[in-house]
């Protein structure tokens, strides 16, 4: 496939995508966004912080914490998407289901993974050149590599600046070094997926985001499904499954 085809594929997906991720909600345009940065938008990150009463964790030792009392999970790289190496690849369930939903429409998009370099950082690990009053400590952040083709950058510019019409998140273009910043809002984004599924309006299927103390027998139960189809539809062979693992639903449901 030469470069012209490919790039005019990746820019119809962007459309698609676009699309697919306003129904149900009322989309701003993009053009009335920016991915600039603000303090308005530090402004709002904060105060949907204080609304879900995150803490802004300091320490390490306190992050371990918030991982063992399940407010954290573990975010694990896969086909669509990479974690890239970092101290503390744990971030709040929600991020975890956005990032393994942006990765799998950003690869099939663009044919390359997605690559999440930071996730949740305490205060006392944040890097010289950040704000303040960043949200990285709250868990509710994530930084994503800039790609250097510049159809999937465009396509992934697209979709947040969508999501962000959407009132689900907030993202920022950072120069040093070339990055996404996108500060989630859990609540928001938890209602905004539920929406789209019931409205049956979702092209990525249903899917159940593990939390502690579920089984595959649990969940289920919980939708009406059986433990062969679980596994026929996530690839398990096992029976085990961890905190912030997204899985399919059969379509049967």
């Amino acid at each position: 496939m030469n470069n012209t085809r490919r790039h005019r594929l990746i820019r119809r997906a962007g459309v698609a995508a676009f699309a697919l991720s306003c129904v149900t909600v009322v989309c701003s345009s993009a053009d009335a966004q920016s991915l600039k940065g603000s303090r308005s938008s530090l402004d709002l990150q904060n105060r949907i912080a204080q609304q879900h009463d995150f803490t802004y964790i300091r320490t390490m030792a306190q992050a371990k914490w918030f991982v063992d009392q399940g407010y954290l999970v573990r975010v694990r790289s896969n086909r669509d998407y990479e974690i890239k190496r970092m101290s503390h690849p744990y971030a709040r369930p929600e991020v975890a289901l956005f990032v393994s939903r942006l990765g799998k429409q950003y690869r099939a998009a663009c044919g390359e993974k997605l690559v999440v370099t930071s996730l949740t950082r305490p205060t006392t690990r944040q890097p010289g050149n950040a704000s303040r009053r960043s949200v990285h400590p709250t868990g509710m952040a994530m930084d994503l590599r800039r790609s250097t083709n510049r159809a999937c950058r465009s396509w992934l510019e697209s979709v947040l600046l969508s999501l962000e019409g959407a009132g689900v998140l907030e993202a920022t273009y950072e120069r040093n070094p070339p990055h996404f910043h996108v500060a989630l809002f859990p609540k928001q984004y938890a209602s905004y997926v539920e929406r789209r599924a019931a409205a049956g309006s979702d092209g990525g299927g249903l899917e159940y985001l593990v939390r502690r103390g579920d089984s595959l027998w649990s969940i289920a139960r919980k939708h009406g499904t059986s433990i062969p189809e679980l596994r026929a539809a996530n690839g398990i062979r096992g029976s085990q499954i961890y905190p912030g693992q997204v899985l399919a639903l059969p379509t049967s449901r």
